[in-house]
């Protein structure tokens, strides 16, 4: 073997290494986590804002890592080639054209992006750069390259300069948060919690308030003392107020400022002036979002609003801490009434009653039900329906079974809910309960 055919089988050696690099710079920067390489850059790394510098410009950089690729690839097979024909004559291109195939299948393709999909991270800190060297060197043939590229696909209808919008990103972080692995209790809260956060703006608070039929409020035209004895006995320290008809709210009264205001006229109670001493209620639409009441109860100092519809009627009250509940799911406290809504059974199975919101079934058991048309259990299956079920009736739609246990005149007041094995398409079904 000569020097010169020495020569070229190690620059032969040296290209393959070249075109690993490129392949596993490839994987590794398209693989990478964009959140872990915000959060090294937070921490001061410079690697990591490099290559969230160039993520910026991700055709530039598939670009430089393709040419680069490309070249050493084609350096390497014609090298071969020469060498093979010099060695064994006509039959070196068949040679060539199999050693070659399996040299840059299984060193320069396989082997490096195997170990850049489970380095990722590290690797892209390491490559990053390096690759920018090469940005900037085939810079200017690169960017030649994409305007012919860019031209090309805008023929077809395809602009990719188009910017990520906000429902895309959106998408992209549920599908970080139902990533989040892990099947423990504390895991399964997080992911809850997550994507509660992400729900609010599409929440109204019509859909979580508190129905008017089971808010506490006194009259203002009862005498002090009669007034004092029923803000006393409610469970609850803000209680709205109403003079004439319970539709027309005229303050909200803080258990607090009233009993400060008795203890300041003790004997004389009969002076007290609630209209004094109640807040001015604050009235909002249903229609408005969790997202921004949450906002408005911040800015406002505020933790109580009257719920009203697009007549002005009352429809009841939502509080702070219904939003926060929304996140975190029920905040008990010493003063609350448990309410047994939902009781999971052995079989998987579940008895809710109609009044429970789909939002909490699905939240505390990651189910999928939709609730763009209903808020409440009862509601979808009158939407699915199309008509007030009797008892007994059984009901089959995405993806679960709904029994109908109990009707109070129009009301749907329990169901059975049983998830079922069936990944087509919905299906709605009507049958009668077995006997």
């Amino acid at each position: 073997m000569t020097t010169e055919t020495l020569l070229s089988i190690l620059a032969i050696l040296g290209l393959l290494v070249c075109s690993g690099f490129f392949s596993g710079s490839e994987t590794a920067m398209t693989g990478a986590s964009r959140a872990r390489m915000h959060a090294l850059e937070q921490q001061g790394s410079r690697a990591a804002t490099i290559v969230n510098q160039m993520w910026q410009r991700k055709e530039r950089l598939i670009g430089a890592i393709l040419l680069g690729n490309n070249l050493v690839n084609i350096a390497a097979s014609a090298i071969a080639t020469s060498v093979a024909i010099t060695l064994l004559g006509e039959n070196g291109v068949f040679a060539a054209t199999v050693v070659m195939t399996l040299m840059v299948l299984i060193f320069s393709e396989v082997l490096p992006k195997t170990y850049a999909i489970h380095h990722a991270d590290r690797m892209a800190v390491f490559v990053g750069p390096i690759l920018r060297v090469f940005v900037i060197v085939f810079g200017p043939v690169n960017h030649a390259i994409f305007l012919v590229v860019r031209g090309t696909l805008k023929i077809f209808g395809v602009d990719i300069g188009s910017p990520i919008g906000s429902e895309q990103s959106e998408e992209e972080l549920r599908g970080a948060i139902d990533l989040h692995s892990g099947g423990s209790e504390e895991v399964r809260q997080e992911r809850q919690m997550l994507r509660s956060i992400l729900d609010l703006g599409d929440v109204e608070v019509g859909e979580i308030m508190t129905h008017r039929k089971n808010v506490v409020t006194v009259n203002a035209e009862l005498p002090i003392d009669e007034l004092i004895t029923e803000v006393l006995s409610s469970p609850y320290t803000r209680v709205p107020m109403w003079r004439g008809t319970p539709d027309n709210i005229v303050g909200v009264i803080h258990a607090k400022e009233l009993f400060r205001a008795a203890k300041e006229m003790i004997g004389q109670e009969h002076k007290i002036d609630v209209a004094d001493v109640a807040n001015t209620p604050w009235f909002i639409p249903d229609a408005t979002d969790l997202l921004s009441q949450l906002q408005s109860f911040r800015q406002r100092h505020e933790h109580f609003a009257i719920v009203v519809d697009e007549y002005g009627e009352v429809l009841g009250i939502v509080t702070l801490e219904d939003i926060l509940e929304e996140i975190v799911g029920d905040i008990a406290d010493e003063h609350d009434v448990e309410i047994e809504g939902v009781r999971q059974l052995k079989d998987g199975a579940v008895i809710v009653e109609g009044t429970v919101t789909i939002r909490d079934l699905n939240r505390q058991f990651e189910w999928r039900l939709p609730d763009e048309e209903a808020s409440t259990i009862a509601g979808l299956v009158l939407h699915e329906a199309r008509r007030i079920p009797e008892i007994g009736q059984v009901f089959v739609f995405h993806g679960f079974r709904f029994e109908i246990l109990g009707r109070q005149r129009n009301q749907v007041t329990s169901l059975k809910v049983t998830p079922i094995d069936d990944d087509g398409e919905t299906t709605r079904e009507t049958a009668e309960a077995e006997a």
